[in-house]
């Protein structure tokens, strides 16, 4: 009985809801071409939100393991054939500037007059976003070569620093879709309870970026788009 009704769970994940159309619109610009590809509508089912939870679960673990998003981002990128070639890139919003906190200040170690650049970043496997990124950084403690980078390209933060050998320290995570109501399991009517419709943004995470000898140099938030989703339903051979 539990495989016919995961069966069907997984025939039934055809088209997101229109309440998400606007945070999967890239991915279904991108599978517009290939008739072959549909994504996955999560909310279909009480299978359906199951699944959705695992993986969420599984990329916030990921995630909160790794040093690098950026990294962490293109291995998921890959193994869910989200683009091809699956490689991040960092596209940067020119536009927006975020003050750095009297409380960043505390977390980083710095003085109130030290210098604290800003930068905002979409990270973009192919045409889809997976995530935005706010980060506040001390350029006295990067090296004037990743500075450069830094100000001059588009090259995602993660992997411009990555020489530093650098160590993430999470000051707080977020899931912020429940697609089971709490206590589902204690619950046989949880199967047909209504479902909270899919944000835009799914996990948000903050975290100070380290040097090997502790020193901050870095403080980022990562919101997480819908698009981490958005892989397509895999066909039959």
């Amino acid at each position: 009985m539990l495989g016919t009704t995961a069966e069907r769970g997984w025939r039934g994940m055809l088209g997101f809801a229109s309440s998400i159309a606007g945070a999967v619109l890239l991915v279904s610009m991108a599978c517009a071409d290939d008739p072959a590809i549909q994504a996955r509508n999560w909310s279909a089912n009480f299978v359906s939100r199951v699944e959705a939870l695992a993986l969420l679960e599984t990329l916030n673990s990921e995630l909160l393991s790794n040093n690098s998003a950026t990294l962490t981002l293109e291995h998921w990128c890959d193994i869910h054939h989200l683009a091809s070639p699956p490689r991040i890139k960092a596209v940067r919003v020119t536009d927006v500037d975020k003050a750095v906190s009297p409380e960043q200040r505390q977390e980083l170690h710095v003085t109130p007059t030290e210098p604290v650049r800003y930068r905002r970043v979409r990270l973009e496997c192919g045409a889809i976003v997976l995530s935005e990124a706010d980060n506040w950084y001390v350029p006295s403690r990067l090296t004037p070569e990743i500075n450069k980078l830094l100000d001059t390209t588009d090259t995602p933060f993660g992997r411009a620093v990555q020489a530093l050998h650098f160590q993430r320290r999470t000051l707080s995570a977020q899931v912020l879709w429940r697609p089971l109501p709490d206590r589902w399991e204690m619950n046989t009517a949880s199967a047909n309870a209504a479902v909270v419709p899919m944000p835009a943004t799914l996990l948000e995470h903050r975290a100070v970026l380290t040097l090997p000898d502790g020193t901050p140099f870095s403080e980022v938030v990562e919101s997480y788009t819908a698009n981490v989703l958005g892989f397509p339903v895999p066909q039959p051979p």
